[in-house]
């Protein structure tokens, strides 16, 4: 039977909504901890006895470990049942990140770092698969926006939380934090959600091959876009060598997943054009939002003194237009072509980073209020739309596949992008400050101010006149550096403002959905 009648005969009827709660309760737990983490580095570093650069390999270790799972996660809830997988993958993570807050030593907090990235990736793909196969067709628009709330206000709200459970309490509540979220998952997975038919429990052959090339190749390819810009790209033979290890073995992965009879990931779902189209969409939307992402906290806690909880505030709005569009766009869609949403949603999109390109150092709380509001709006116009579109011609078996896929393409174009990012703006803060400093000259009317200010304080108190002058040029010194660095990330903001622009034309290669509101839905 085909219909949804002898669907719901063969599994408890439960209310759409609960089975949407049940999986972004722990899909949103898992997006938080990507980002969360990243304030408190500092303070695990100085806890556990190691330097920063040491204490970083907890985020290495969790985004490289999620980068493997990823793309396998499809056939794994094959092989185990997707109820089993999901609750183990929540059971998993919740009792890592106990571990996590307890973890005496560095390594130990790897360690579970690792199973908590290799669990947290099980869930973003299932849980997306999950909501596109509960809801009909015409209503899956609503669904995507709920479940984009999570995927894109977590990272947001991420930051806010760690500064603050850090500076008030402890880095390890970061981690404690998940428990009651967890538990609270688990209870509403087993009381809500059920496998569909089509999962075959252990009937799906081990792919060996597949499954070690894409570790190694992830693996290495996730390693070396986290560590680039820390070890110079390729000045490093370290990144040289991982960056040609995941060449060959995502290469070689791609040739055997092709000819082999029972793949770990079936690579055959590019053959539909709008997937695939919908695939290369969400790499480059990562890849320009996600590093944008990353530029602006950075910007506002390095260049314009704020806090890491004052810093988070102020980035609040982007969260807020975030949450106003998500559920919005959700219910226009089944009136309005998406790719219509999606393609309002890109220019918005570029005309904000265009808008971040033209802060400077006087910017105000209402400088950033609007154009991160409006990003945010931006946001849900490209996440919920294109998610619908993109899953639109993927029959439900094929479900899980399809979003590991999806979801691993999104991942990695948000680590380049935000590789992309830092690398603009180191290099580019050599420029300007080479550019800037050959321009000061004695007779430049700041520099003969701040010298004679500082000059005349210093010999007010006895000081000698060379000291006040070696003050004065390391003052001013300062000061070139500051403007450099501003310089540097507006550049950053152009640059993906642009990038942002050439993903424009891709929107009208993607078929608008064929199902309609008035539709019967129907069951593959």
């Amino acid at each position: 039977m085909s219909t949804v009648a002898a669907e719901a005969a063969e599994r408890p009827a439960v209310n759409r909504w609960l089975i949407a709660i049940s999986v972004m309760a722990g899909t949103f737990m898992v997006v938080l901890d990507t980002t969360v983490v990243n304030v408190s580095l500092p303070h695990i570093a100085g806890s556990l006895s190691a330097t920063t650069d040491e204490a970083t390999w907890a985020l290495t270790s969790y985004l490289t470990a999620n980068a493997v799972i990823l793309p396998m996660t499809g056939w794994l809830a094959n092989f185990f049942g997707r109820k089993r997988l999901l609750m183990v993958a929540v059971g998993g993570f919740t009792i890592a990140s106990s571990l996590c807050g307890l973890a005496p030593t560095l390594p130990i907090l790897i360690a579970f770092r690792i199973i908590q990235g290799l669990t947290g990736g099980v869930m973003q793909p299932l849980s997306q698969a999950v909501l596109l196969e509960a809801f009909p067709p015409h209503e899956r628009g609503k669904a995507m926006g709920f479940w984009g709330l999570g995927i894109v206000v977590a990272p947001i709200i991420g930051p806010v939380l760690g500064g603050w459970l850090t500076a008030d309490y402890s880095w390890r509540w970061i981690f404690y934090i998940n428990i009651p979220v967890g538990l609270a998952a688990l209870v509403m997975m087993q009381l809500f959600i059920f496998d569909p038919s089509y999962i075959k429990r252990g009937t799906a052959r081990i792919d060996y091959w597949g499954i070690g090339l894409l570790a190694v190749g992830f693996g290495a390819l996730q390693i070396a876009l986290d560590k680039g810009q820390e070890e110079d790209w390729l000045a490093s033979h370290l990144i040289v060598i991982l960056l040609v290890i995941a060449a060959v073995a995502i290469t070689w992965m791609i040739v055997h997943e092709l000819r082999a009879r029972s793949p770990v990931v079936d690579l055959r779902v590019f053959g539909n054009r709008t997937y695939s189209f919908g695939v290369l969409l969400i790499f480059l939307v990562g890849f320009v939002l996600y590093g944008s992402l990353v530029l602006l906290p950075l910007l506002l806690q390095t260049l314009m003194g704020y806090p890491p909880l004052a810093a988070g505030i102020a980035l609040a709005p982007r969260g807020l237009g975030s949450f106003i569009a998500m559920p919005l766009v959700g219910v226009i869609m089944s009136k309005v072509d998406p790719r219509k949403l999606l393609f309002a949603g890109v220019v918005l999109a570029a005309f904000t980073l265009f808008w971040f390109s033209w802060l400077n150092l006087d910017a105000g709380y209402w400088d950033l209020f609007w154009p991160q509001l409006i990003q945010g709006a931006a946001l849900g116009l490209l996440f919920v739309p294109l998610t619908t579109i993109t899953m639109d011609p993927v029959p439900n078996a094929g479900m899980g596949n399809a979003t590991s896929l999806y979801n691993l393409t999104r991942n990695i174009g948000s680590s380049m992008g935000i590789a992309l990012a830092e690398t603009v703006v180191a290099r580019h803060l050599q420029v300007h400050t080479n550019i800037l400093g050959a321009r000061v000259n004695a007779y430049d009317k700041v520099p003969t101010l701040l010298y004679q200010r500082l000059k005349e304080g210093f010999m007010a108190r006895g000081a000698d006149a060379v000291t006040a002058g070696h003050q004065a040029l390391a003052a001013l010194a300062g000061m070139v550096r500051q403007q450099a660095a501003l310089l540097s990330y507006l550049d950053a903001f152009r640059w993906l403002g642009w990038l942002t622009v050439v993903i424009v034309p891709l929107v009208f290669f993607m078929r608008r959905p064929r199902h309609k509101a008035e539709e019967p839905v129907v069951i593959e």
